[in-house]
């Protein structure tokens, strides 16, 4: 709608309202009608806006709580490696230091470990996972 066409309406305010209303009408370059299109345009705007974060907030809640609990199994799987590295520092018995097949015994089950995460991660399968769920 352009300037040419326009509608008349007649509006009650309250009182309160009506005199803030025509204190800033008042000023210099003001008008009512200028004054009244500026508010329902910003209101009608900003409730688009309004509109558009409601439908982007059940998704946006959605990913919040995908990552929370990706974040959350991060850090029980970090606890879990943390755990079982220090038992197994305190139960196992450090290798002697000229025990060549005891080293190479290592390096091979090192090795194999390597290879299985491996496997796991390119099947992308989870030791976490009971027997047979796979």
């Amino acid at each position: 709608m352009g300037k040419s066409t326009r509608v008349r309406y007649q509006l009650f305010l309250p009182a309160g309202l009506s005199e803030r209303f025509e204190a800033l009408a008042a000023r210099p370059g003001a008008s009512k009608s200028a004054l009244l299109a500026a508010a329902l345009e910003a209101m009608l705007e900003r409730r688009g806006g309004d509109e558009l974060e409601q439908r982007f907030a059940v998704r946006l809640d959605r990913l919040s709580h995908q990552l929370a609990r990706i974040e959350r199994d991060g850090h029980v799987q970090i606890e879990s490696l943390a755990l079982f590295v220090r038992y197994m520092l305190t139960v196992q018995a450090p290798v002697a230091e000229g025990d060549e097949a005891a080293r190479a015994i290592g390096r091979d089950r090192f090795e194999a470990f390597v290879q299985q995460v491996g496997r796991q991660l390119a099947g992308g399968r989870s030791s976490l996972a009971p027997e047979g769920s796979e």
